[in-house]
């Protein structure tokens, strides 16, 4: 028996693995991007960073800092700027919220994801704070817990055959 539940139709281009280990995230929202030709046809050969991106509220928008996307080779003259500044797309609702939580003490938001959905490109924001170096160390403590948990756990399982 089959299901007609459409599949997610989604192709990760990039993802910021540095942001879940420096920030707590505590929401996550996805935004379109304004982009050029050329920067989408880069981004479908997989050339993007997200590393050291950042978005922010500027003039009633949201826009995002620093994500590098190497230029397209066949573009010639008519290409992109690699590192330029790009409008984020959401709801005024959900701009006005998270500009507000943004000036808010601590909070930032930090691309996680970048990615094709539907053949739009999207990025995933987290809402985050940032961690310190003792919550920092938890997280490790407490993953290392859990591996030696699996560990002894698949060792007990070995030892009844």
């Amino acid at each position: 028996m089959s299901t007609n539940a459409p599949k997610e139709d989604v192709v990760v281009i990039a993802r910021n693995k540095k942001a879940r280990h420096d920030y707590a995230i505590e929401e996550t929202i996805e935004a379109g991007l304004e982009l050029m030709g050329s920067e989408v046809k880069s981004l479908r050969d997989g050339r993007a960073s997200l590393s050291d991106s950042y978005a922010m509220p500027e003039n009633g928008q949201i826009f995002l800092h620093h994500l590098n996307i190497s230029p397209y080779s066949a573009a010639s003259i008519l290409g992109h700027v690699p590192l330029r500044t790009r409008r984020l797309l959401l709801k005024r609702r959900e701009i006005d919220r998270l500009s507000q939580k943004v000036a808010e003490r601590g909070y930032a938001l930090i691309p996680l994801e970048l990615y094709f959905r539907h053949g739009w490109a999207k990025v995933a924001l987290g809402l985050a704070k940032g961690k310190n170096t003792v919550d920092r160390r938890q997280d490790i403590k407490e993953r290392e817990t859990r591996l030696e948990i699996q560990r002894a756990m698949a060792a007990k399982g070995r030892n009844r055959d």
